[in-house]
């Protein structure tokens, strides 16, 4: 389960100047990891996981020479993750970490004449905005707002930011608002009079995330009280700076938003607006489309804007396609027909192409999308991509696999070239067993795709026991990439065998394949679950399916506790983190009110639905030992769903363990508490997969 936001409301769930030496920290080249013949000599453990360099969100200067991307370093002691910014020079060299990322920095964004690098950091005491130049040498803040910047833009000019800030809409200065929050926080009451009343991890305060124009000084500096867009709009943007964009000549704001007041929580009909920075009311461009619009940007010449729509309203894992349209939001046409959701929409610089990711067969690829004919073309191939970007044909992005931590790679022409080389003394170290994919025919005959994993050191002749990892969302699904939270490389160290399989539901196979699991959560996946674990025994002898446990989270868990009562032959033991016990008191319940498109509606309208693949209906077979793991902050599927799961398990007698992981929400992200609930499960596992 992910986030809600516009369009990912269907889940239940990251250069050529040097610095001088004195300032730079260098990253160590690939050629320095090991010497040259030295085998690998270990799996990976869990402390190697917690304490990998994290990159993301990579950013090419407007000249193309550089790349500012961020990486997320872990401070042991502290239990916290620490970011920083660093520079890559696109001719090559070792990457250079900025001085300025003591004290934190994230979000960097070039200014338009390349001169300076705006970031976000909170060292003051609240996340602002604050600027270096491109040495990297010496931070000033740039805005001074009461509460905190959560994303910003810079104008085409570099005269003004365009700011995401969270406001009460009635309040007509930020000044009101910080007031407000101050007499707040003298009370112990919080009262509600419509929905959400939480946020994933969270007690909403009911703010709104407004956009704001704060103009710049001569220096680069916020000068002036920044003036709110959106005034009095009863509506939220993303934080994240894909939401918004400004037209080139900087007079046009464009975003997207929900706009339905006390509907909003029951709905992900979001549109596409459109306003004009000297002043005049927002416009809303797609109020025709139902479904979820969003990410709207201007092509460079300022003469076209295009955005991603999905047509249907609360259709989970509906489809998301390219529109264009004139810069004012007429002629409107859909520019792509393509059997995938494509998402991260950017254009490119020369205007000819847009860039999209999209789920696509197990990868999460990189397409260039034609602006002229919607042709849809893919730019990378196996694994996944995160962030990207390309100016001045210099193209920058994000990659990674299930055998490789993500990495800076840049296109120009021919072959990518791979630019940064974090974790790579310590990944030249490591035996990482490779994904075998299989396929096999699933629930209706359909091909469905899954992998396999041999553990570290596996010997020709000797079976070893297997983990069963199911996916989370139901619609989130595996792509191979390097997962920080159930990463399989964790459990070939650990000796097991490790199947994952893609169910109906999971997105990039075309959008019936996804479709399927509406009103079938709990037999059509667990049909295609059965039979890739018997297509997974068939081809690979070497598993010992009698010494196999199943685990999952969110859906995944939801799917362990159907497992547990629907076909708990196979399985020596379960694990179950954050994992569904009872769906209708989950879909009452739960931080995201539009969630129940998943079973067609309310659960008093459709009680032979839910009855029929709700777990609790199940719960008298229940026999298979099971790990049962929830963090006290999890508003997507609050603790007292695991809480039920245990409760059950106990009355009936069945082995069971309730690991409670406080301050955590639906994901577990501290450092240290990771390797201890990562630690959990090993043990958990281990205890019932040891050759008897």
């Amino acid at each position: 389960m992910i986030r809600s936001r516009w369009m990912a409301a269907t889940a239940f769930g990251a250069l050529l100047l040097a610095a001088a030496p004195a300032l730079a920290q260098t990253a160590q080249p690939l050629a320095a990891a090991a010497a040259p013949g030295e085998a690998p000599s270990r799996g990976l453990s869990l402390r190697d996981m917690a304490m990998m360099e994290r990159v993301s969100d990579p950013r090419v200067s407007p000249d193309g020479r550089q790349v500012i991307y961020s990486v997320r370093t872990t401070d042991w002691d502290a239990n916290k993750g620490v970011n920083s910014l660093w520079l890559a020079d696109v001719a090559g060299g070792a990457p250079r970490k900025l001085a300025i990322s003591e004290g934190g920095a994230s979000g960097a964004r070039w200014a338009p004449d390349g001169g300076a690098i705006y970031f976000l950091s909170a060292r003051g005491g609240s996340n602002q905005v604050w600027r270096t130049d491109r040495t990297g040498a010496a931070a000033a803040q740039v805005t001074t707002l009461p509460f905190d910047v959560s994303g910003f833009r810079i104008a085409p000019d570099g005269r003004s930011l365009i700011l995401a800030v969270s406001v009460f809409t009635d309040c007509d200065t930020l000044a009101c608002t910080k007031t407000r929050l101050d007499e707040r926080a003298k009370s112990t009451l919080q009262a509600y009079d419509r929905l959400p009343l939480r946020d994933f991890d969270h007690w909403v305060d009911t703010r709104r995330t407004h956009l704001f124009h704060q103009p710049l000084n001569g220096s680069g500096l916020g000068g002036g009280e920044p003036r709110d867009l959106m005034a009095g709009l009863d509506a939220d943007v993303s934080a994240g700076d894909t939401s918004f964009d400004l037209s080139p000549d900087g007079k046009v704001l464009v975003y997207g938003a929900q706009t339905q007041g006390r509907g909003e929580p029951f709905t992900n009909n979001s549109d596409v607006f459109r306003v004009a920075l000297d002043g005049g009311a927002p416009v809303n461009l797609t109020e025709a489309n139902k479904g979820a619009d969003g990410n709207p940007v201007f092509s460079p010449n300022g003469r076209q804007l295009a955005w991603l729509s999905a047509p249907r309203e609360n259709v989970g894992g509906d489809q998301a396609a390219v529109w264009l349209a004139n810069a004012d939001g007429s002629g409107a046409k859909k520019l792509t027909d393509w059997d995938r959701g494509a998402s991260g929409l950017q254009w490119r610089t020369d205007g000819r192409a847009l860039l999209v990711s999209a789920a696509d067969e197990g990868q999460q690829r990189l397409f260039s999308v034609d602006a002229r004919s919607g042709q849809v073309t893919p730019l990378t191939g196996k694994g996944t991509v995160g962030g990207y970007e390309e100016v001045a044909g210099v193209l920058a992005y994000a990659h990674e696999s299930y055998v490789a931590p993500t990495q800076i790679f840049i296109r120009t022409a021919g072959e990518p070239r791979q630019i940064t080389h974090h974790n790579a003394e310590l990944v030249a170290r490591l035996q990482l067993p490779a994904a075998e994919a299989y396929s096999f025919a699933g629930w209706n005959g359909e091909q469905v795709q899954g992998w396999v994993f041999k553990p570290v050191g596996a010997v020709e002749g000797r079976r070893y026991p297997a983990v069963y990892i199911i996916h989370g969302g139901p619609k989130s699904p595996w792509t191979e990439n390097w997962s920080y939270r159930w990463n399989p490389q964790i459990y070939t160290s650990a000796g097991y065998a490790v199947v994952m399989v893609n169910f109906h539901g999971s997105p990039g196979y075309g959008q019936a394949f996804t479709d399927a699991i509406n009103d079938h959560w709990g037999d059509r996946p667990l049909e295609d679950l059965q039979k890739g674990w018997e297509a997974a025994l068939a081809d690979n002898p070497w598993i010992d399916g009698e010494r196999a446990c199943a685990t999952g989270a969110s859906y995944g868990g939801y799917m362990v506790n159907m497992i547990a009562g629907k076909w708990n032959g196979p399985w020596r033991c379960l694990v179950n983190h954050a994992g569904v016990f009872d769906v209708p008191q989950l879909m009452n319940a739960m931080d995201i009110g539009n969630f129940i498109h998943e079973f067609g509606g309310p659960s008093w309208e459709r009680k032979d639905v839910y009855d029929a693949f709700n777990p609790e209906t199940y719960v008298g077979n229940w026999k298979t030992p099971m790990l049962v793991l929830h963090g006290s902050k999890d508003f997507r599927v609050p603790m007292e769903q695991g809480l039920a799961t245990f409760s059950a398990l106990q009355r009936q007698g069945v082995p069971s363990r309730f690991v409670h992981v406080p301050d955590e929400n639906h994901w577990v992200l501290k450092p240290r508490t990771w390797v201890d609930w990562q630690q959990e499960i090993l043990d958990w596992v281990g205890r019932y997969t040891a050759a008897q």
